[in-house]
């Protein structure tokens, strides 16, 4: 099966992700990543009875086995300046976090 994550593909990921990364350390994670699709594809193809409902895990999630939901409940917490006196920068009562740079899309 040919590789769906062509170099070319795998160049943009890792522009899109500001990655740096060596020649040889970006071709094994672009075969490691192939291979794991190839995996998937094999998973799929493996035909399953209809009757069967679909899970996100091996135990079934029932109302009879799973511990009933809670209601949250806030709690504010009792010293908030010495949250805030940990931040870098405070504004009033809010942590200023440095802004993501981005770059338009075309």
């Amino acid at each position: 099966m040919p590789d769906e994550i062509t170099r070319e593909i795998f160049d943009h990921l890792v522009d899109l992700a500001a990655l740096e990364m060596e020649e040889e350390e970006a071709e094994y994670l672009r075969c490691e990543l192939n291979s794991q699709l190839n995996a998937i594809h094999e998973l799929e193809a493996i035909e399953l009875n209809p009757e069967i409902p679909i899970t996100s895990h091996g135990v079934p999630y029932t109302d009879a086995i799973s511990a009933p939901l809670r209601q949250d409940q806030i709690e504010p917490f009792k010293d908030v300046d010495a949250i805030l006196g940990q931040a870098p920068e405070v504004e009033g009562r809010y942590i200023l976090v440095p802004d993501i740079p981005t770059e338009e899309l075309v």
